[in-house]
């Protein structure tokens, strides 16, 4: 392909020529300028915030100064038109005074509760008899005499007002049942009322409405998983006795009636029908399972089981040929009496050593409450065996004393508690000094039937001692004359536990050592009687 010719571009005219400038005059370089320093980057965010957190708190503590708030309290409130600075000091007084109030009223109420409640260190009832009895043992032997006697009698004073329990004001109810004469049954005699308690406040007796069974079935006494010995039933038990009948009465009274019953397996028992008066006798079948369901003494009737079917309440218990203590006393024709004062005393050891294991060998510790004659049963060997815990008191070791209705027998129930109602194991201590006395005498606690200075009988024997006619006190149906000495001790044991000061009746343990210590007396006399009779009777002058 030709390429296309170009004609040459015209020649520059003398118009377009520019004249040329001349050349210009060269100034100096001026000097470099300095430019000020850069600002420094911002700060971050976060630490802007906190900058002006910092300059507000610095101006509210500034704004709450000391004038500033002298301003604010003198100013005037709607209250009445009082400054504020008076209210203020008006509120705290008044905070104050509650605080006071507040701290005295915890005192006072401490303190009466430490003087009302004093508390017991809990004690392990592991060996705490034995321990107890071994202290006793450990004292040195004192002879008693008749100026000991007597100053054990110049010696009674009633209470202090200050270790009062209760004020006078305190009035309990009392429900204690008159010592019935003499009847041709053997009366076992306990006060019942439908408002006792079965244990003490805080405390509940055992739950046995699971073994409550009903139905006659005849079918083989079951084993009590609670330690209550064997679950038998009615029909069995009206087997063992000929269908209740009158001849197996052995005992009655305010509770129900005893007989004597024969099981199957040719077991003598004696069986307990208790009342249902109102559901007392529900009450009295948890305290007697409760108390002595578990325990086992040799001084203590055993409980060899139970019958609970609707509203029949049964207790079985091993069967005491000699009845019980009530009835050698005080219901015997002979002229002389079976109870020798060898057996007297033997008798009453035991019965002390079984009360002795319900104080000090049990925790918690169990209050007999109805310590009396009829309540002492007797094996074939006049061994003693303490039954009828139908007004037994369980009594927790932080407790001295348990509140109750005052329940008991007529002549027995210490003065203490039946004016306050306040009972602990000074009671039986009590209790158990009069049926001293009424070994002693062979007489009731209280007789309507002799003059009026002889009725009381705890009376009487202070009145005796005081006059210094010991020897005259003794029952004239005991087949010998006691050792002079040995019934001083005897005495004197007596008037001991009838203290009317409850803290100064000794415990339990240490009766029983007293009576330990006449019992080894008494194989001393016997050993100094077979070797002459001259040696004899030094020994009981004490010249030996």
């Amino acid at each position: 392909m030709a390429t296309r010719w170009k004609p040459p571009p015209p020649p520059p005219s003398a118009r377009h020529v520019v004249a040329k400038s001349p050349p210009r005059r060269q100034l100096p370089h001026p000097p470099p300028q300095r430019h000020p320093p850069s600002p420094p980057p911002p700060p971050p965010r976060h630490e802007i915030h906190r900058e002006h957190k910092q300059q507000g708190t610095a101006a509210a503590t500034s704004g709450w100064s000391v004038g500033y708030i002298n301003a604010r309290l003198s100013q005037r409130t709607p209250v009445l038109g009082l400054r504020a600075w008076v209210l203020v000091a008006a509120g705290a007084a008044a905070a104050v005074l509650v605080a006071l109030l507040v701290i005295i009223c915890i005192c006072r109420r401490c303190r009466r509760r430490g003087r009302k409640i004093p508390r017991l260190a809990p004690i392990s009832h592991h060996g705490r008899s034995m321990r107890s009895l071994k202290q006793h043992q450990a004292q040195p032997r004192q002879s008693m005499s008749d100026k000991d006697i007597e100053e054990a009698v110049r010696s009674w004073h009633p209470p202090p007002p200050a270790q009062q329990f209760v004020t006078a004001s305190y009035q309990p109810p009392i429900e204690v049942i008159k010592a019935e004469q003499k009847k041709p049954l053997i009366v076992v005699e306990s006060a019942r009322t439908s408002g006792e308690t079965a244990t003490s406040s805080g405390e509940s007796a055992c739950d046995w409405s699971s073994e409550n069974g009903g139905g006659g079935s005849d079918a083989e006494p079951e084993v009590s998983r609670r330690g209550w010995g064997r679950r038998y039933t009615r029909r069995e038990l009206e087997e063992a006795t000929n269908g209740l009948a009158a001849e197996n009465v052995i005992g009655e009274g305010g509770y129900g009636v005893v007989y004597k019953g024969v099981l199957r397996d040719h077991t003598a028992v004696a069986i307990k029908n208790l009342h249902n008066n109102r559901g007392q006798a529900e009450k009295d079948f948890k305290v007697e399972v409760a108390t002595i369901g578990r325990v086992r003494h040799k001084n203590l009737v055993s409980l060899l089981g139970y019958c609970s079917e609707g509203a029949c309440r049964m207790l079985v218990y091993e069967y005491m040929e000699n009845s019980n203590l009530d009835k050698w006393l005080h219901h015997g024709d002979d002229e002389i009496s079976p109870l020798t004062w060898d057996i007297r005393m033997h008798i009453l050891l035991g019965t002390a050593r079984g009360l002795a294991y319900l104080h000090e060998g049990l925790e918690p510790k169990i209050v007999h409450r109805d310590v009396k004659s009829s309540n002492i049963l007797l094996d074939p060997y006049w061994n003693a065996r303490v039954s009828d815990f139908g007004l037994a008191k369980i009594l927790c070791s932080e407790r001295s004393y348990v509140t109750t209705r005052v329940m008991g027998t007529f002549g027995y129930v210490a003065p203490e508690y039946a004016r306050t109602g306040m009972l602990n194991e000074r009671s039986d201590v009590y209790s158990f000094g009069v049926l001293i006395m009424e070994i002693i005498t062979g007489r009731s606690p209280v007789d309507y039937t002799r003059p009026t200075a002889e009725v009381n009988l705890v009376e009487w024997l202070k009145h005796m001692v005081t006059e210094r006619r010991v020897e005259e006190v003794v029952d004239p149906r005991l087949p010998d004359m006691p050792p002079s000495k040995l019934l001083k001790r005897a005495v004197l044991a007596a008037l001991r536990c009838v203290d009317p000061d409850g803290s100064q009746r000794p415990t339990m343990g240490h009766i029983v050592s007293m009576l330990e210590d006449d019992l080894k007396f008494r194989d001393e006399l016997q050993l100094a009687r077979d070797l002459s009779p001259h040696a004899s009777d030094s020994f009981e002058r004490g010249e030996l």
